[in-house]
């Protein structure tokens, strides 16, 4: 299967080379030539398979040049050897008849990042091989908090590459930050931003098309690529926890075989709740997909009316990993709901640039109502729905996560919809502490690490290992620099 650009279809790539560039030349997202669609009979074949085996059937058919045998290698790798706390890798948890949530936090950095870039560093390297790269992959990353620590973990001391990570200054959680600067690993750098996540992001998706820049790195033997969810090598192995999770809820007689269940994604980036969007296009039985954001409800009033207008109050809320004006995977989903009109996506995308907003034609707009709803709450109703959780379920759970289920109650108000529904829980409460105990009514909270041992006392919860070993850790970097500085650190980084 080739994979062509969202700005222009004329531009095609194979799997192994669509994942090692990350991103098209033109500043296009790399997707798939065609979304392959699922035997009728895939459903009841995944029911008894175990995640890794789920992994190599979902992203076979998107994969060619990658032999089975290969991927089910990759997947042992990423997904085994104890580095995830739950043995079936991505549970599904049940809290009534018609709710229920996915929890994508056990692995080695407690976020759903895991789950993509467990898997990505063994796509990357194979590609990298199938391509005949001689040079060194520098591997850029943007976060707005999760993704920076799990990229990190996942490529560290991988051979032939090396890792960048920018976070903006004050705009991630204190532990968060704890794990990206305590980062292990020989090939591994990290430095935060003045600004927000949008400016780290921005900086680098300039970095990526500075070509003078790109000379000089291959004159001293690198190229860059990335590992955020706009490498499609992220999107492709969150596809399958969406799978996963509807095998699994009809293996425990949850739902019925052929059955639709609604999901909840809180959302920033939009690559989460695009890969839903790919599960369902491929034929997993999902019938609405309900966007959830904080604050900063970018993506609320698109898909309410059409409109795409960063231009308004950045807010840095108690859901930091949300706290984005600038959804890069949209261009994506732009792309599907154009009839994959390259030419309108350019225009839209320039539009953004230029203008900060832009306004999509009525027949997508009718698209996007069919397909998406879309709620967003402030710090307050997270901080309420937290404590809820807690107090009616005995469950703890995130801000991210807490937005999500405030915006399933709203949206079930609102609609009278009680299909089952798969909420989606992307992060440890433990990675989010002050946040969590301000909810739980907690006013005088321990400083630093300490602060895990009082959410562990205050609920009986036990803390994640992977946290828990983070005051055994010293820091690291220290960097910090301006948006227009970004572009020197990485030549620091790679001399």
């Amino acid at each position: 299967m080739n994979y062509l650009s969202t700005r222009n279809k004329d531009m095609r790539m194979s799997a192994a080379q669509a994942i090692a560039k990350g991103l098209s030349p033109d500043g296009g997202l790399l997707t798939p030539a065609v979304l392959p669609r699922l035997p009728s009979s895939a459903v009841e074949t995944m029911k008894e398979m175990s995640y890794q085996q789920r992994v190599v059937y979902i992203m076979n058919s998107f994969l060619e040049g990658f032999a089975a045998s290969e991927l089910t290698a990759y997947a042992a790798e990423a997904y085994g050897g104890g580095k995830f706390s739950h043995e079936d890798i991505a549970p599904v948890r049940r809290l009534d008849d018609n709710t229920y949530c996915l929890e994508l936090w056990h692995g080695p950095t407690c976020a759903f990042k895991d789950m993509a870039l467990q898997l990505l560093p063994h796509l990357l390297t194979a590609s990298l091989e199938k391509n005949d790269e001689k040079k060194t992959v520098c591997i850029l990353v943007a976060t707005s908090g999760d993704t920076g620590k799990a990229a990190l973990e996942g490529f560290r001391n991988v051979d032939k590459t090396r890792i960048l990570v920018f976070y903006p200054k004050d705009g991630v959680s204190d532990i968060q930050e704890r794990q990206m600067v305590t980062q292990e690993g020989g090939n591994v750098g990290v430095c935060s931003v003045v600004g927000n996540f949008d400016d780290a992001q921005a900086g680098v998706k300039q970095i990526f098309s500075d070509e003078e820049l790109a000379e000089v790195l291959a004159e001293r033997g690198y190229f860059l690529s990335s590992a955020n969810s706009i490498n499609w090598g992220r999107v492709l192995p969150q596809i399958v926890y969406y799978a996963s999770a509807y095998c699994d809820l009809l293996k425990s007689e949850a739902i019925t075989k052929g059955q639709a269940v609604n999901v909840c994604v809180p959302t920033g980036n939009f690559g989460n709740i695009l890969a839903a969007y790919y599960a369902k296009a491929m034929g997993i039985p999902i019938n609405r997909l309900i966007c959830a954001s904080n604050q900063n409800n970018v993506l609320t009033d698109f898909i309410s009316t059409g409109t795409y207008d960063r231009n308004r109050t950045f807010f840095n809320t108690i859901s930091p990993s949300m706290d984005i004006l600038i959804s890069s995977n949209l261009e994506r989903m732009l792309f599907e709901l154009s009839g994959r009109d390259d030419k309108l996506v350019r225009e839209y995308m320039s539009q953004l640039a230029e203008y900060g907003s832009y306004r999509v034609d009525s027949s997508i707009r009718t698209k996007l109502k069919k397909e998406f709803s879309a709620g967003y709450c402030d710090d307050q109703q997270t901080k309420a729905m937290i404590a809820k959780m807690w107090n009616e379920q005995n469950y703890l759970i995130d801000p991210h996560t807490a937005v999500a289920f405030h915006v399933l109650e709203e949206y079930r108000a609102e609609t009278g919809d009680d299909m089952a529904t798969i909420t989606v829980s992307t992060a440890s409460p433990f990675k989010f502490c002050d946040s969590v105990l301000d909810a739980l009514g907690v006013k005088e909270k321990k400083t630093g690490l300490e602060i895990l041992d009082q959410l562990t006392q205050v609920t009986g919860v036990p803390t994640p290992a992977p946290l828990a070993r983070l005051k055994k850790r010293q820091r690291r970097f220290e960097g910090s620099v301006d948006k227009d500085a970004m572009k020197r650190c990485v030549l620091d980084f790679l001399k």
